[in-house]
């Protein structure tokens, strides 16, 4: 059996501590975590590709188990393309659970590829990408949500 590979999906927008802290808790489990920045031209970010995409890349220079990917289209198809057989996905709370486990179900049945849950850490539990991009909108410090500066160019 080869050496598992994952995908953690999502916009990213922006990358918080609550996403770090599920890839660096996920890594002993799997030979390669990809991270995957999902790209979608219907939804509005507040950041750019190559923002979130160099902002995740900047915070794992040091971890050579991940890969940050750009993508387009289903998770599953990302899982193909890079023979990743797991999807990682955080939960915050029993809301995050109820809409994960739908997906992940689907997931499962359209391309026999599985779902890992972790939950965040309680110190994370409240923060989300929704929550600081409303706070930047604002001008509040962030500093305490995410990982790096979001006003530095990646």
């Amino acid at each position: 059996m080869s050496a598992p590979i994952a995908v953690f999906p999502g916009t990213f927008d922006p990358i918080t501590i609550g996403h770090v802290s599920i890839v660096r808790r996920a890594l002993p489990l799997f030979s390669r975590l990809i991270i995957g920045i999902g790209v979608n031209t219907t939804k509005r970010t507040m950041f750019s590709e190559a923002e979130r995409t160099g902002w995740a890349k900047e915070v794992f220079r040091d971890e050579p188990k991940v890969e940050v990917i750009a993508f387009e289209g289903l998770t599953v198809d990302l899982c193909k393309r890079v023979g990743a057989g797991y999807i990682l996905r955080g939960l915050r709370n029993s809301t995050d659970h109820g809409y994960e486990r739908s997906i992940a179900l689907m997931n499962r049945q359209l391309a026999a590829v599985e779902t890992i849950f972790l939950p965040s850490a309680p110190e994370h539990a409240h923060i989300s990408s929704t929550i600081v991009r409303e706070l930047i909108a604002n001008k509040a410090n962030v500093s305490a949500f995410v990982p790096m500066d979001m006003h530095q160019t990646p």
